[in-house]
């Protein structure tokens, strides 16, 4: 029944199988691929003509990772897969990038990829395993694409590389690279990195492709086996159109991308089209052209005139030269109300990022394939039809908006303070206001700004900048912060992100079929360059984070307690923080480990639950002087709550130096006073002592120049946290409930 072909070999200590014959029969190509024991099955399928209406490549990739493969059950209400996570869509982005440019030119039949993830170990992250599926399905399809491919994913552990690092060994790595290409180059590259200098990072580009090369043989060997026949494809003889339409039209366009501003060119280039259309398409034109087929001509003349312009005259569309940066005009402090913002502006590129500080509920849990975690940092990024002068749909975001995003996040992730230093989650929107060229390294330099604006003590300030590629023959321009038309026109999208120190992340989409180590280097070392540039630009308004939080952002402060009291803390069924957190207003999270987070935007309402915790996970210390409230008035003297919820008794004898005939004539419940522990009775009971105080001061007057002040903790809750006593010689242990004490007599001295 199955005619099974299968490819081992031993790849970076794990045993690698491709295998097709034996699952979905039907797809034009269908590869299953373990790695480890994860699995995933990709297939390919590509229809037998092409979609009429279209001058593009309709290619879409599709990864899903099933929750099943990890042996869980998807969390929250709805326990089925509901559309692609963050996760998805980012490796669906990742094998397409690299994919794409190896189709034959003029293919637009509709193709469509699918990886789904059916086994996860734990150990090998599916996304690198899904890319090498992808490719050998694509490559035994039979469609024209002129691969395989091969990725791998590349660390830095203790100065060396290492090719697929195991998930727990990722902890420790500088970098987390992963690289894709052919036998002969590289074609596409993203990674996050710890301020890694260029000399490394293009090293980690060039082993990953070493690495990954035994990956293709084994495609190829699996091709020979199994492949479908390849499908004849021809491109169509567009020589003659092209010398027509330079004839109409060559001159009107160098004279349009002679124009620097980017609206009066294209509507230049508009009116160039129109002119061709009309000479060419019209009614009662002789061998009428279809208008979608001169539209590709047209692009392709658009691209040589701009090309060629750059490589012969060094001079690029808006005038500058290769490694000019367009001007920038760095801002902070624009929103009155927001914890921290900016306006990054570079030429006609702007993106108005903003920063919100939060607390730990404010952090996102995020439902994986590995387990449920939470994330502290968030970056958004938005790109609305308006910043490139469109109309269009608004809604949830698509592909492009959470790759943009999660890059200007790897950029700015690792410059942030630990959790310990700076215990807030943070949430940067990037808005693009306009676009002409790399608005996500916009949002990298606004996000940095912003942050900083925000008073997050960054590592140091990140800028990020966008290289272009001009290639023909032997002959290329590397271009520093391309414009719009430069990227769609010019063969490399090469994104570089980092400090003064080292690149922090790095993203390169190759557009041709691979691009040499030559080349990359000198794109390295000219965007260092760039990215130095930018860096002191954005210093004219701020170089690091503010001292103090703005007004409106939440303050929080950390404190440990023993993990043997966070029960008390918490209290049966989460009665006591509930009621820390209504009576004080401050918001309160504890962790496992013992770690306590208090955050407010009032000091006063953080000190008190702070002191509230305290007070239950600790207990007072003898010879020291704290603040209370007396709480009951009797005979023999008062007793005052003076450690969150701990009352002590005050004896007559201890009230004032001066005899006291009648305690009530000199307290009532509710006076605040300063009182002493004296110690306990033998029965365990609290002794306080007035008198031994300067109820002014707060100064030990047996002690004097000793503690005169509660310790960190010891000052007393708020009124409300202390209810009054319901009977003489009350003491409330920690959890509020309160218990009888002494008789009258057993109380007093």
């Amino acid at each position: 029944m199955f005619e099974i072909h299968r490819e081992k070999i031993e790849w970076a200590g794990r045993t690698l199988t491709l295998e097709t014959g034996h699952v979905a029969r039907q797809a034009d190509g269908a590869v299953l691929a373990t790695y480890g024991d994860t699995t995933v099955l990709a297939t390919a399928v590509s229809a037998k003509s092409a979609k009429p209406g279209i001058d593009f490549f309709p290619l879409t990739v599709n990864y899903t990772e099933k929750y099943y493969a990890a042996g869980r059950i998807p969390g929250g209400y709805f326990k089925r897969e509901r559309g692609p996570t963050e996760k998805d869509t980012l490796t669906s982005r990742l094998i397409d990038r690299p994919i794409r440019p190896l189709f034959a030119d003029g293919y637009k039949n509709e193709t469509q990829v699918v990886i789904t993830v059916l086994s996860y170990d734990l150990e090998n992250d599916p996304d690198i395993l899904g890319m090498v599926a992808a490719s050998a399905a694509l490559t035994l399809s039979g469609a024209p694409f002129m691969g395989p491919i091969g990725g791998a994913r590349v660390g830095y552990i203790d100065g060396e590389y290492v090719l697929n690092p195991v998930l727990d060994r990722m902890a420790g790595s500088a970098l987390d690279l992963v690289v894709a290409g052919t036998q002969d180059a590289v074609l596409m590259v993203e990674s996050e990195a710890k301020e890694l200098s260029e000399d490394v990072m293009l090293g980690a580009v060039m082993f990953g492709h070493k690495g990954f090369q035994p990956v293709i043989d084994a495609i190829i060997r699996l091709a020979e086996k199994a492949a479908k026949e390849p499908r004849e494809h021809v491109v169509d003889d567009t020589s003659a159109l092209e010398e027509k339409l330079r004839a109409l039209v060559e001159a009107d366009l160098r004279d349009a991308y002679k124009i620097k501003a980017k609206a009066e060119r294209q509507d230049a280039v508009s009116v160039a089209k129109k002119k061709a259309i009309a000479a060419l398409c019209g009614e009662g034109v002789e061998d009428a052209v279809d208008p979608q087929k001169l539209g590709g001509v047209f692009k392709e003349l658009e691209a040589k005139i701009v090309r060629w312009g750059i490589l012969d005259d060094k001079i690029r569309i808006d005038g500058r030269d290769l490694t000019t940066v367009r001007p920038i005009l760095p801002e902070v402090g624009v929103l009155p109300r927001a914890h921290g913002s900016a306006i990054f502006t570079r030429g006609e590129t702007q993106a108005l990022v903003v920063a919100t500080l939060g607390t730990g509920e404010d952090e996102q849990f995020i439902d994986a394939l590995a387990g449920t975690y939470k994330e502290r940092f968030l970056l958004h990024y938005n790109f609305p039809p308006y910043s490139v002068g469109e109309t269009g749909r608004m809604g949830a975001p698509g592909r492009r908006e959470i790759g943009h995003g999660k890059l200007a996040w790897r950029a700015i992730h690792p410059m942030l303070p630990e959790p310990s230093e700076f215990p807030y989650t943070l949430r940067i929107v990037s808005e693009i206001t306009e676009s002409n060229g790399s608005s996500s390294m916009a949002s990298v330099c606004g996000a940095s700004l912003s942050a900083m604006d925000a008073g997050v003590p960054l590592k140091r300030p990140v800028a990020g900048i966008a290289m272009g590629l001009i290639l023909e023959g032997e002959k290329f321009a590397v271009l520093s912060d391309i414009l719009g038309d430069e990227d769609h026109l010019g063969d490399m999208d090469f994104k570089v992100a980092g400090t003064d120190e080292g690149i922090t992340a790095l993203q390169m989409d190759i557009k041709i079929a691979g691009i040499t180590e030559e080349i990359m280097k000198v794109a390295l070392a000219q965007a260092k360059e760039g990215r130095i540039h930018i860096l002191g630009e954005m210093a004219t308004a701020i170089t690091k984070g503010r001292s103090e939080l703005g007004e409106y952002a939440p303050r929080i402060e950390v404190i440990k307690i023993p993990t043997d009291k966070i029960r008390e803390v918490i209290g049966t069924g989460g009665k006591v923080i509930r009621e820390i957190v209504e009576k004080t207003g401050a918001k309160v999270n504890i962790e496992d480990d013992g770690t306590v987070k208090v955050a407010s935007s009032d000091g006063k309402a953080i000190k008190a639950a702070l002191n509230w915790i305290r007070s239950i996970a600790s207990d007072p210390e003898v010879g020291t002087v704290y603040d209370g409230t007396v709480v009951k008035v009797v005979e023999f003297g008062a007793f005052v709550n003076f450690f969150g919820a701990k009352d002590g008794l005050v004896h007559v004898s201890q009230i004032s130096s001066e005899r006291v005939a009648k305690v009530s004539d000199v307290l009532k419940e509710g006076d605040k006073v300063k009182v002493k522990l004296m110690g306990f009775d033998d029965r365990g009971k609290t002794r306080l002592s007035m008198k031994v105080v300067d109820q002014t001061t707060g100064e030990d007057l047996e002690n004097k120049g000793g503690s005169t002040a509660a310790p960190a903790g010891g000052e007393a809750a708020p009124a409300a946290a202390a209810p009054e006593a319901e009977a003489a010689g009350e003491e409330r242990p920690a959890g509020g409930r309160r218990r009888r004490g002494p008789r009258r007599e057993e109380a007093a001295e």
